[in-house]
């Protein structure tokens, strides 16, 4: 699977439940137990409330702490821990997690440039990544799973979302097969008709 190295996965501001819920977005994965899952998070964020923000760094003594950010020290695998941001963008102040590889000691820095970079955008728009990110994110865990062995061999192992073109059809596609219309239809309204931006 080939990731960007830094990738939005949420549109919108996270609550408290759906924070909790993405920290762990690949839960499902067949060979969670298995090790070598750095790739699957590494890059990943997406921005949260001032309240949750707040409520993570009272959680745990963070790992460390660099003047707009700071780590927790707990490992979610390997070396990928997960880092809370406090920006100001266009003048207004947001709030982020991200994951990062602390053995890289410019994943951080280089996250926080990658977001404001992003959030900074003078017109609200989606990648299609971002798009198919958001439906996985947002998308209940009872109607999304990996491709198992009712798929051709090549095709086991990546992201599959419920279907439904009525309640007596359900099925699961491939996330990076989607059509367009079909990821309008999985979308939010006020997510569906934002322009396209060409991926960075």
């Amino acid at each position: 699977m080939n990731l960007p190295p830094v990738r939005k996965v949420f549109e919108g501001v996270a609550d408290r439940r759906q924070m909790f819920r993405m920290f762990d977005r690949h839960v499902q994965r067949p060979d969670r137990w298995e090790g070598g899952d750095s790739a699957l998070y590494r890059g990943e964020w997406f921005e949260i409330g001032q309240a949750e923000h707040d409520y993570m760094f009272e959680v745990l003594p963070p790992l460390w702490m660099r003047g707009d950010m700071f780590a927790m020290g707990e490992f979610l695998t390997g070396s990928i821990t997960s880092v809370f941001f406090s920006l100001t963008i266009d003048g207004r102040s947001r709030y982020f997690h991200g994951y990062c590889d602390v053995l890289d000691r410019s994943s951080p820095a280089q996250m926080r440039n990658a977001i404001v970079e992003r959030e900074s955008r003078p017109v609200r728009a989606m990648t299609r990544e971002e798009r198919l990110e958001h439906i996985w994110s947002a998308t209940n865990d009872d109607y999304r799973g990996y491709a198992d062995r009712r798929f051709p061999t090549g095709q086991r192992g990546k992201r599959v979302v419920m279907m439904c073109a009525s309640w007596q059809a359900r099925a699961f596609k491939l996330l990076d097969q989607l059509t367009d219309a079909e990821i309008g239809t999985k979308l939010p309204v006020h997510l569906r008709y934002l322009p396209d931006v060409i991926a960075a």
